[in-house]
C-alpha cells in the first residue's frame, strides 16, 4: 500500500479525496449504468493535470467494465450496442490526440463544459421519439468516441439516445454499460501504445479499485429501488459540483 502510495505521487490528503470521489461516481455508475467519468473527471482534474485525470479514468473504466458485462451483453440492445460501441472505438485516438495538443487550463475549461452540459441534459425533460436511423447512431458512436479521448467521457451523446428513446431502463442501462467498456479498451490500448500512460496513473488506479468497486456494488444494489426522479436529481446535482468545481480550478 505504502509503495502505491509513493508510486502514484499523490499525498495521502488528495489520495483520499480522490478516494471518495471514485465511490462516489461508481455508486452513480452501478445505480445508473453511466456517469461515472462525467463526475470524476472534473474532480480528479483538481489534484492531477488534466489529461492524467482522463487516463486515469480511462484505466479505471477498463478494470471495472468486465464486471458483469456477459450480462449487460446479453440485455442490451445489439445492433445499435455494436455499432455505436465500433465507432467509439475506431474514434477514441483522435480524442486522445486533441487532448494532447490542448492546452491544460484549456482541457479543463473543456471538460467543465463538457460536464455542465451533461447536467443541463440530465435535468431537461426527457422526449420520447421513435429509435435513430443508421446516420444519428454512427454520429453518436464517434462523439463517444472523441469525448473517450479527450475527457473519457464516452456518456453524452450515449445516454440521451437511449434514456430519450423508447428503450427499457434495464436494456439502456446494460447497453450504455457495454459502449462504454468498449470505449475504456480502446482509450486503455492507445494510452499504452502511444505512452500516455505512466507507472503512476497504473498505481493510483490500483489505490483506487477497491473505492470503486465498492461505490459500484452498492449502486447496482440500489437499482430499480429507486424512482427514476430521485435518481436523476441525484446524477444532476453530482454532474453540476463537477462542472463548477472544475471551472473554479479554471478561475482560480
Amino acid at each position: 500500500m505504502t509503495e502505491l502510495l509513493s508510486a502514484s505521487g499523490l499525498s495521502l490528503q488528495s489520495l483520499v479525496f480522490a478516494a471518495a470521489m471514485t465511490f462516489g461516481a461508481a455508486y452513480i455508475r452501478g445505480l445508473t449504468g453511466f456517469g461515472m467519468a462525467i463526475i470524476l473527471v472534473p474532480l480528479l482534474g483538481i489534484v492531477i493535470r488534466p489529461e492524467q485525470a482522463v487516463i486515469l479514468a480511462i484505466l479505471l473504466q477498463f478494470l471495472i467494465g468486465p464486471i458483469g458485462i456477459g450480462n449487460s451483453l446479453r440485455q442490451s440492445e445489439k445492433p445499435s450496442v455494436y455499432l455505436i460501441a465500433a465507432t467509439a472505438m475506431l474514434l477514441t485516438p483522435l480524442g486522445l490526440w486533441l487532448l494532447s495538443i490542448t492546452p491544460p487550463d484549456l482541457a479543463r475549461l473543456l471538460i467543465a463544459a463538457v460536464a455542465i452540459g451533461a447536467f443541463i441534459l440530465i435535468i431537461l425533460p426527457g422526449h420520447r421519439r421513435g429509435r435513430p436511423g443508421l446516420p444519428f447512431t454512427i454520429a453518436t458512436g464517434a462523439v463517444s468516441g472523441i469525448l473517450t479521448g479527450f475527457a473519457a467521457m464516452p456518456g453524452p451523446p450515449v445516454v440521451p439516445y437511449y434514456l430519450q428513446n423508447n428503450v427499457d431502463p434495464q436494456v439502456a442501462r446494460a447497453s450504455m454499460m457495454v459502449i462504454f467498456f468498449a470505449a475504456a479498451v480502446a482509450g486503455t490500448a492507445i494510452a499504452l501504445i502511444s505512452g500516455f500512460g505512466s507507472i503512476a496513473l497504473a498505481a493510483l488506479s490500483l489505490l483506487l479499485l477497491g473505492p470503486m468497486l465498492l461505490g459500484n456494488m452498492l449502486g447496482a444494489r440500489a437499482f430499480g429501488k429507486v424512482s427514476p426522479p430521485i435518481w436523476r436529481a441525484m446524477v444532476a446535482v453530482l454532474l453540476g459540483v463537477a462542472g463548477v468545481s472544475a471551472l473554479l480550478r479554471v478561475i482560480g
